[in-house]
């Protein structure tokens, strides 16, 4: 399968937005932050800068195309964990609201799967 160099681009930049917003939203927005904190995780506020600094950090190497098979791993962890967290729960009002409430994150880690195949490790 042949993909152009300006497709992985845009992949890897439509990622990297994403994430590194995603980071800065939980650093600045209470609201947001305090949805994570809410999770029932131990050492949620310890856990909460973490994913910060993995979303922001990785991003960050993500858009500047450096380490990428590296920086797509935690963020793998992170979409995943997500799912298990506070998507799969919604299962029990139905498939479609899981499938709507889901959507940019199944997006997300079928793109963070495309960029780790297709650089080298």
């Amino acid at each position: 399968m042949y993909t152009s160099l300006s497709t992985m681009k845009l992949i890897r930049y439509s990622v990297a937005y994403v994430f590194i917003i995603s980071g800065v939203m939980k650093l600045v927005n209470t609201e947001l932050a305090n949805g994570f904190l809410n999770l029932g995780l131990p050492y949620s506020h310890i856990l909460l800068k973490v994913v910060i600094l993995l979303e922001i950090g990785c991003g960050v190497l993500l858009l500047v195309n450096k380490a990428v098979n590296h920086a797509v791993i935690p963020l793998i962890a992170i979409m995943i964990a997500a799912l298990l967290l506070t998507k799969f729960p919604l299962l029990h009002t139905g498939f479609l609201t899981f499938a709507f409430h889901a959507r940019l994150d199944i997006v997300m880690l079928a793109l963070l799967i495309i960029l780790y195949k297709r650089y080298p490790h």
